[in-house]
């Protein structure tokens, strides 16, 4: 039986007359993420539809989920809520602090040494305030959600920008900052402006090498790492219904790299059977009885121009395998023009390392088909030309796989098994040889390539590819090997061609664990103390950020002006620093060490205007808050891009910076600035980013008057003492304007308690 089934068949109950009364709202055929969001207004039904693109609402998702990195700080904000249990169903997943290095056996052992302080507090947190709580080694929260909680039409937030890939099972799942899930697990509604509606019509149906990650990689080409913002993307068509469940959470999963707030599936037997094998056969049951509402009405997909703002058609049958990157996972090149690309481009042909699974990639599909793949290369006296490893998902699908001999076809050609973790996936890798910085190549099965991400090094080129595709140019250790049409020369001296993959959706013989890793919360936790030792280096409990004064902001000082793509890794990065996700001022001391100072190109060396010397950002940050002057940061296009860490909006917060004033930003860190009582900006006119001098002091001329859809005015006063004055635009709302008042939404939570 499913977990939740009651609040499951509360949703199903009510979902017809919600959708009825929404399509009666709006007058037309609704589409699948009409029906969702409507079914889960907060409010009553308005008395005009909500503007797509436009109106501020506000939801009640059915539950929350959190990985150990973000729950941290999440679990650390709702002990300050004063609320005795979750309001939602709600979940913590340990899954990003364990390191890969020698395999899982070695890794998992150490992980629990070295973050058992952490592991401690998670397990008491949750099992205090009725939390399920997924130990290390359960596996990636995304794939544990899709495999356990995830139903059709469904709707959730989780602490992850990938959360998105439970819309494989139907549902309308956003990723979010940790203060919006304190928000839902403190029994308040969750705000989100109503997505504009990108269709994507499927047709044809894959074959051969092509696999469902190609067709996210052929997205992510045509809408660029921007190009989804604002938007829920909904795929449909014949060839979306021949994709497999765990397939359609690939495509979901990777939708966060074009910065769309989700995207989603319409429900179908593909779901059915998917459900079926994961022990929840009530759901499926449910999902049968009102599935007319869990998919758009037919008119929708048969004239989807009239329904959709845009509209995408992608023919399966035509759709050629690619390889996206490097250093952005939108950069796409098919197989077959990849070794002509790289050679006009300077990258490095040898691929060093292949690494396959991860949350985007681990299912048992994807594992099966690779493992064809490397069955293959032992079959026909290939031996892997690359270093190869697999990260599973989750313990159910690396004890199957194990059990069906999928590992052990693996190791036939050199593989490493690592932890049922994210790993390499979120930099926490540690590859030997990494800070030697030398130019190379390695290929990846994951959703994310920027610089420095996977291993540390900024000369490192990955690239992003399906599973299958990744073992063969592991296989072949180059980077313009197009197995469709090239051929390998085998250990015998022979010319062999390997053949297209092949995979069971699921496993003949059903999924098998024998122990899951979860920890059922405690039905009191009234009686459970919560502990932080003060000289912790991990964890600090926090302190309320000081409410805004309703005065001006004058005499601030420029930060930093961030050159060109400024990602959360940029702002906030991973790798080892997760280390400190608990403590605040410990992982304040990365705060925008991976940005490029566009004065100097530089990363990590701004002046600092109080000495006119150099330094790190960090440490200049903290001259300025000791001296009571507050500080502005600029960037550019799509600042914020990347990870849901809500740590890269809180360290700037808790350092002193008061204003992020930028071209463009990334959804979800523009919610997380709001959420922590900052001003996120953004020019009126793009080209005031060039007037920003190193030097220069800001002045509000009319913060005081701070209100909605009022632009705001800002005096530069440049270094000889000549001033201008730029308008700055803005999307907060009343509500949102009323956290920046306190100091942050948090703080007006605890206000209206």
């Amino acid at each position: 039986m499913a977990f939740d089934i009651e609040m499951i068949k509360k949703v199903y109950a009510e979902m017809a007359d919600k959708v009825g009364s929404a399509r009666e709202l709006l007058g037309k055929p609704l589409t699948l993420t009409e029906k969702i969001l409507y079914a889960h207004l907060a409010d009553t039904l308005p008395a005009q539809p909500h503007g797509r693109g436009q109106s501020y609402v506000n939801f009640n998702p059915d539950r929350v989920a959190m990985q150990d990195a973000t729950a941290q700080m999440a679990l650390l904000q709702f002990m300050q809520a004063g609320k005795d249990k979750v309001a939602v169903p709600a979940t913590a997943h340990a899954d990003h602090l364990i390191q890969a290095k020698e395999g899982a056996k070695t890794d998992l052992p150490a992980a629990e040494i070295t973050n058992k302080e952490v592991y401690d507090f998670l397990s008491s947190v949750s099992n205090k305030y009725g939390i399920g709580f997924w130990k290390p080694g359960a596996g990636i929260i995304h794939q544990v959600v899709l495999e356990n909680y995830a139903f059709p039409g469904g709707m959730m937030i989780g602490t992850d920008s990938h959360t998105v890939n439970a819309g494989g099972l139907g549902m309308v799942a956003v990723g979010v900052g940790g203060a919006d899930a304190v928000d839902v697990m403190a029994g308040m509604p969750w705000e989100l402006k109503f997505p504009k509606l990108i269709g994507i019509k499927l047709t044809g149906k894959l074959n051969g090498w092509a696999a469902p990650k190609d067709i996210i990689l052929k997205v992510a080409g045509l809408l660029t790492v921007k190009g989804g913002t604002g938007c829920i993307v909904e795929y449909f068509g014949e060839g979306a219904q021949s994709i497999s469940c765990t397939g359609k959470g690939t495509i979901c999963n990777m939708g966060a790299e074009i910065g769309a707030t989700t995207s989603t599936f319409g429900y179908d037997a593909s779901m059915e059977r998917y459900l079926k094998a994961t022990n929840r056969m009530d759901v499926a049951e449910a999902a049968n009885q009102i599935k007319e509402h869990l998919t758009a009405d037919p008119e929708v997909y048969a004239d989807p121009e009239k329904y959709f703002d845009q509209v995408i058609e992608i023919n399966l049958s035509e759709l050629e395998p690619h390889i996206n990157g490097p250093f952005s996972p939108d950069k796409a090149t098919p197989i077959s023009k990849m070794r002509e690309v790289a050679e006009q481009n300077g990258y490095p042909l040898k691929v060093e390392v292949g690494l396959i699974g991860s949350c985007t990639n681990s299912s048992y599909e994807d594992i099966a088909r690779s493992a064809s793949v490397a069955k293959q290369a032992a079959e026909k006296n290939l031996k892997a030309k690359a270093e190869f490893s697999i990260t599973p998902g989750s313990e159910q699908v690396r004890y199957t796989i194990d059990r069906d001999g999928l590992i052990n076809t693996f190791n036939q050609i050199g593989g490493k098994v690592f932890a049922n973790a994210c790993g390499p996936c979120i930099g926490m890798w540690a590859r030997e040889g990494a800070d030697k910085k030398e130019k190379n190549t390695i290929v990846h099965s994951f959703n994310r390539n920027f610089a420095k991400r996977a291993d540390g090094n900024p000369n490192t080129h990955a690239f992003v590819a399906s599973p299958e595709m990744v073992t063969a140019l592991a296989i072949a250790g180059d980077l313009g090997f197009n197995p469709i049409t090239d051929t390998l020369i085998n250990e015998n001296g022979e010319a062999v061609k390997l053949d297209p993959p092949t995979g069971d959706e699921l496993p003949v013989k059903g999924f098998a664990v024998e122990n899951n890793g979860y920890q059922k919360p405690a039905t009191d936790g009234s009686g459970i103390e919560i502990t932080v030792n003060e000289k912790s280096e991990r964890l600090q409990l926090l302190t309320p950020f000081a409410p805004w004064n309703g005065e001006n902001i004058t005499g601030a000082k420029l930060l930093i002006k961030a050159e060109g793509k400024c990602t959360t890794d940029h702002i906030s990065m991973a790798g080892p620093w997760l280390r400190y996700r608990g403590h605040l001022d410990n992982i304040s001391n990365n705060m925008l060490i991976g940005a490029v100072n566009a004065f100097n190109h530089e990363t990590n060396k701004v002046k600092n205007q109080l000495t006119g010397e150099y330094g790190e950002v960090p440490a200049t940050q903290r001259a300025y808050k000791a001296a009571g002057v507050p500080t502005v940061v600029v960037g550019d296009h799509n600042y914020g891009e990347g990870s849901s860490r809500e740590h890269a909006a809180m360290e700037p917060r808790h350092l002193g910076v008061r204003v992020v004033l930028v071209k463009s930003f990334a959804r979800i860190h523009e919610t997380n600035l709001k959420k922590q009582g900052m001003l996120g900006l953004t020019f009126t006119n793009e080209a005031d980013y060039d007037k920003i001098m190193e030097d220069d002091t800001f002045n509000f001329l009319d913060l005081d008057q701070f209100a909605p859809e009022k632009p705001l005015s800002l005096e530069l006063v440049h270094a000889d003492g000549s001033k201008e004055v730029i308008t700055a635009n803005h999307t907060y709302n009343e509500q949102q304007i009323a956290w920046f008042k306190a100091g942050s939404a948090l703080n007006l939570i605890k206000q209206q308690k």
